[in-house]
């Protein structure tokens, strides 16, 4: 098969239900490979899982030609698929009495359990393209780490109207279907609409609005409710890889894609990315991004994650398996990545998240969080996030002294922590930490530790203080002045939920 020419998806239906049928699922894989095998596809190694699949069940055929594309016997493949028109459509070709596979099938658990498959280009399921070392361009890959932190921390509420911008092989489309009534998935890759179109057919989702494009061009002047791109945001010198590759000088893809967002989207709608943004010497990496915002928007943008430009470039030299070719090319590479570096005087990398939410509260006075938060979070996180803006809501409407009148009660998943030394009879600080969502800890005195420990929503801010002010023999006047703003923090973070 030429690589411009894709299977139908005639038989999808047929071949989902043979899918399924042998346990060709995330579970049955788990189950039938184990935990290790599991894993090391994930790394790119391939020999645990082939030692795995020895036998001639149903399973192991599938595994091994759509997973690990290995031939197999044409009778094997005939027992575990609806051969004929699987062949027919394009999905696996003969060769001999070997069958084929001409793309990548990859089980993919849906959120709710759903059986679902990603199809992907050869080679591209497994770890991606460091495994494979592809240096085609227009390559389409399958599910990575990015495709599932994404899909993870997206608002999953329904919605009218969706689009997924990038889509590549269309695991967010496919997500989003599940709550959008209306799906537009678009790509600059025509090669990805069509992978994107599979995606959803095996998966049993119904079809999207495909169309091809770049950014926002090929959907107008037209406005959703949920927007979600996981974008080609490397920064490199030059356009090499179209899954990766932005082809826009520096950061200036996620720049513009995060400046275009807010024009196309309705009011309380959101749009989330992944993003790469330098760190240039003389400027602040949260003044750079806050300035991406649009007019009318909300935005919570947090930082994963930060690496030095040789660490980022050889990363992605890596990525596309230049570090296998000759080390002099592989030298020119590396020199090229970071002369554009030198240029743009960029001395970092940093990568993360960026959340956009049309607000009419926001003309005039947007809230805009940027953090750096590279510690462990819980996903999914697509409610944490729709909490964090509720609660910026609640913070720009209630002044410090509607704070005082408010009544609140301390999250469900804080615990209270006390650090100091053994047999002390005061504690050196105490930590509330929490152990959903975010997982964030933040260090509290004895008023705000009291005040959370007390916060049961039956009595107002304000009295909780002048009760403390008198157990701590302290002026409940300097008292009510200098908590708001703790109380502020504690409501920002998620520690504290105001009473509605």
């Amino acid at each position: 098969m030429s690589k411009t020419s894709l299977p139908a998806s005639d038989s999808a239906a047929r071949l989902r239900e043979a899918l399924i049928a042998a346990a060709f699922t995330a579970d049955g894989l788990l189950e039938r490979l184990g935990a290790p095998a599991y894993a090391a596809l994930a790394r790119s190694e391939t020999v645990p899982a082939l030692r795995a699949t020895r036998g001639d069940s149903p399973l192991d055929t599938l595994v091994r030609l759509f997973l690990l594309q290995r031939p197999v016997p044409v009778a094997a493949a005939a027992a575990a698929l609806p051969l004929e028109e699987c062949a027919a459509d394009g999905w696996v070709v003969h060769d001999g009495d070997l069958v084929e596979a001409t793309v990548d099938v990859r089980p993919y658990g849906g959120p709710e359990g759903q059986d679902w498959f990603i199809v992907s280009d050869l080679g591209c399921a497994v770890g991606g393209a460091g495994g494979i070392g592809s240096h085609e361009e227009g390559v389409v890959l399958g599910v990575g780490g990015a495709s599932t932190t994404l899909a993870g921390i997206t608002v999953r509420g329904p919605v009218t109207s969706a689009l997924d911008l990038g889509t590549g092989s269309g695991i967010q489309a496919l997500h989003a279907a599940q709550h959008a009534t209306r799906v537009t998935a678009t790509d600059v890759n025509p090669r990805a609409l069509e992978f994107t179109r599979l995606t959803l057919a095996l998966s049993g989702a119904a079809p999207a609005d495909l169309r091809e494009g770049s950014l926002f061009d090929p959907v107008g002047t037209e406005t959703y409710d949920l927007i979600v791109s996981n974008p080609p945001f490397v920064i490199s010198p030059g356009a090499r890889l179209t899954y990766r590759d932005g082809g826009m000088g520096g950061d200036d893809l996620c720049r513009t894609l995060v400046q275009q967002a807010g024009e196309h989207l309705g009011e309380g709608g959101y749009a989330q990315f992944l993003a790469n943004w330098q760190h240039v010497e003389g400027e602040e990496w949260q003044d750079r991004v806050r300035s991406w915002v649009p007019a009318g928007c909300d935005a919570w943008i947090v930082q994963r994650e930060v690496q030095d430009v040789t660490q980022y470039a050889e990363l992605w030299l890596r990525d596309s398996g230049d570090h296998r070719t000759d080390p002099a090319r592989y030298a020119e590479r590396y020199e090229a990545w970071l002369d554009e570096f030198e240029a743009r005087s960029t001395r970092a990398v940093g990568f993360g998240w960026i959340t956009l939410r049309k607000s009419a509260a926001a003309v005039g006075n947007p809230s805009i969080v940027a953090e750096e938060w590279p510690h462990a979070v819980e996903q999914p996180l697509g409610q944490a996030v729709e909490a964090h803006f509720a609660r910026q809501d609640y913070l720009r409407e209630h002044d410090d002294a509607a704070l005082l009148s408010a009544h609140f009660t301390l999250a469900e998943e804080v615990v209270q922590e006390q650090v100091g030394l053994p047999g002390a009879e005061d504690p050196e600080h105490v930590v509330l930490r929490q152990h959903r969502g975010m997982r964030r800890a933040t260090k509290v005195d004895a008023v705000g530790a009291g005040f959370a420990g007390v916060c049961d929503g039956s009595l107002p801010a304000g009295r909780i203080l002048d009760a403390i002010a008198q157990l701590m023999a302290e002026d409940p006047v300097l008292l009510r002045d200098r908590t708001p703003q703790a109380i502020r923090l504690l409501v920002e973070e998620g520690f504290l939920e105001p009473v509605r």
